[in-house]
C-alpha cells in the first residue's frame, strides 16, 4: 500500500471516528418528503472510470435495466476525477436527484461531508467503510463475491497443471483482497500445495501494466492467472494459459482462455435501494449483503468453450460447495486482509 493510501485511510478513520461520536444525536433519515410513489426516480451514478470498466460496468448495466421497466430515470457521469468528485456530487443533488450512486473509496472523508449537506438526498455508495448513524441518508455497498470468487478458484485450482497461479489486482484494499483470498481458498481445496503469484498495479485501469504485470508471472511459471484488472488476459491469450475472469463473463472475448468467471451482479443492490427510496424508508445501512449468493448478487460464469474439459472431480466440488452456500451450511470467509505470494 503507497504511503498516499495509508494517509488516506488514515484520514477516512479520523473522520468516521469524529462523526459516530455525534450519531446519538441524529434521528434516524427517512425520506418520507420524497418517496415517489408509482412515479420514477431521478437517479444518477457518478463513476471515476468509464462504465465499461467490470466493476462500475455492474452498476450502470443494474441502472439501465431499471430505467428500462420504468422504475427510474438515471443519468450519469463517467471519467470522474477524484478531486471532481464531491463537487459533482453536490451538482446532482442541487438538480433534485432523488438517489445518487456511486464508489467513495477514494474520497471517503468529502463524499459524507457532502451527504451530509444534502440530508433530502438519497446516496448509496461504494465503500471500504461501514454506514454511519451521523450521515443517515449515506448508505454503503460493496462486491461481496466471495462466495462465487470461491467457486472460480475451485475450477482454477483443478485446471493449473504446473501448480503456479497469477493474480493481478488493483489496489490491495478490502473488496479486492476478500475475492484474491476466496479465490486462492478454492484453489487450496484442489492443491494444498499450489503456489500463488500476487502483484498490484496500483491502477483501476491500467491494461496494459496489468498485461506486463502478467506477462511476468507466465515467465515465473504460472500457467493460470487471476484477472482481477484488464489486461490480464490478453496476457493470458497471447501465451498460450488460462484465466479465470473476475465481476464481468469474459469468454465470449476469450473462448480459448477464460475458463470461468466470478459474476457480480449489483441488481439486487439497486433494486432493494430504490423500494426503500419509494417507501420513504431509505435510511444508513450497509447493501453488502445483496451481493452474497443466496441474495442473487454473484454466480459462476457458463463455462462455454470449456464444457466438458474441467475435471469432474472439480465440478462435483462446486456443486455441493454451492448447494451448501446458498443453503447456508456452508460460509466462504470473508478475509479482507492483504494477500501475498506463497
Amino acid at each position: 500500500m503507497t504511503k498516499d493510501m495509508t494517509r488516506l485511510g488514515q484520514s477516512r478513520r479520523s473522520f468516521l471516528k469524529a462523526s459516530a461520536a455525534g450519531a446519538l444525536l441524529t434521528t434516524p433519515f427517512v425520506r418520507a418528503a420524497l418517496a415517489a410513489g408509482d412515479g420514477p426516480l431521478k437517479v444518477a451514478g457518478i463513476y471515476t472510470v468509464p462504465v465499461e470498466q467490470q466493476w462500475v460496468s455492474r452498476i450502470h448495466v443494474a441502472a439501465v435495466a431499471a430505467q428500462a421497466r420504468g422504475d427510474i430515470e438515471y443519468t450519469y457521469s463517467e471519467n470522474t476525477a477524484n478531486t471532481d468528485y464531491p463537487r459533482v456530487m453536490r451538482e446532482y443533488a442541487e438538480q433534485g436527484y432523488d438517489l445518487i450512486v456511486g464508489e467513495i473509496f477514494g474520497v471517503e472523508q468529502e463524499a459524507r461531508e457532502v451527504a451530509a449537506d444534502y440530508p433530502d438526498t438519497a446516496f448509496l455508495m461504494g465503500s471500504s467503510f461501514k454506514e454511519d448513524a451521523g450521515v443517515p441518508n449515506l448508505s454503503v455497498f460493496d462486491n461481496y463475491i466471495q462466495d462465487a470468487s470461491y467457486l472460480s478458484g475451485i475450477i482454477a485450482g483443478a485446471m493449473s497443471k504446473s501448480g503456479n497461479i497469477g493474480m493481478v489486482g488493483g489496489f490491495p484494499i478490502p473488496e479486492v483482497n476478500r475475492l484474491m483470498n476466496a479465490f486462492m481458498a478454492g484453489a487450496k481445496e484442489m492443491n494444498p500445495e499450489m503456489k500463488f503469484q500476487v502483484s498490484f498495479i496500483g491502477s483501476w485501469f491500467d491494461p496494459p501494466k496489468a498485461k506486463e504485470t502478467a506477462y511476468a508471472m507466465i515467465d515465473n511459471g504460472s500457467d493460470m492467472l487471476y484477472a482481477e484488472r484488464f489486461g490480464v488476459s490478453d496476457a493470458a491469450k497471447e501465451k498460450g494459459v488460462l484465466a479465470i475472469g473476475n465481476v464481468i463473463d469474459t469468454q465470449a472475448d476469450y473462448p480459448e482462455t477464460v475458463v470461468a468467471s466470478a459474476l457480480w451482479h449489483f441488481e439486487p443492490t439497486l433494486d432493494a435501494a430504490i423500494a426503500k427510496v419509494k417507501a420513504g424508508e431509505f435510511i444508513a445501512a450497509d447493501y453488502g449483503l445483496y451481493s452474497f449468493m443466496k441474495e442473487g448478487g454473484c454466480s459462476l460464469a457458463p463455462y462455454g468453450t470449456f464444457e466438458g474439459k474441467i475435471p469432474q472431480e472439480a465440478l462435483d466440488l462446486v456443486a455441493a460447495r454451492m448447494a451448501e452456500i446458498k443453503s447456508g451450511a456452508f460460509t466462504v470467509e470473508i478475509n479482507d486482509e492483504e494477500p501475498k505470494s506463497a
